[in-house]
């Protein structure tokens, strides 16, 4: 299970490097031209935060040291998560990706609820 976990972790952890990394990236007006009524500088925000839980998922056990950070990032990066889901759901298919990352969050936080390294 263990592996199981690290696998889901370094997985989740790149996607959200990128997806945040490339909101960074990208000025105000054009995050605002792609995820209309959002502004962007809450996308950026958005971005900041999904860089922080994505280095949350995989330093703190790699280090051995803070590592409640682990669950506490996932489980708020479920909540990201549900947002980007209610953002996409007007695009049909599309929602997938947010609530099978969500769900995946979900697993690393269950699954690393315990203390111990």
């Amino acid at each position: 299970m263990n592996r199981f976990l690290w696998v889901i972790q370094i997985l989740l952890a790149l996607l959200f490097l990128f997806t945040g990394t490339s909101k960074l990236m990208m000025s105000s007006e054009q995050l605002g031209q792609q995820m209309p009524g959002l502004s962007g500088g809450f996308l950026h925000f958005i971005a900041v935060c999904e860089i922080l839980g994505a280095l949350a998922l995989v330093l703190p056990r790699l280090l051995k040291t803070a590592v409640w950070l682990t669950p506490l990032a996932a489980a708020l990066l479920v909540i990201i998560m549900i947002g980007a889901a209610v953002n996409t759901l007007a695009a049909g298919p599309l929602v997938a990706l947010p609530i099978v990352t969500g769900v995946l969050c979900i697993v690393v936080a269950w699954g690393r609820r315990r203390v111990a390294p």
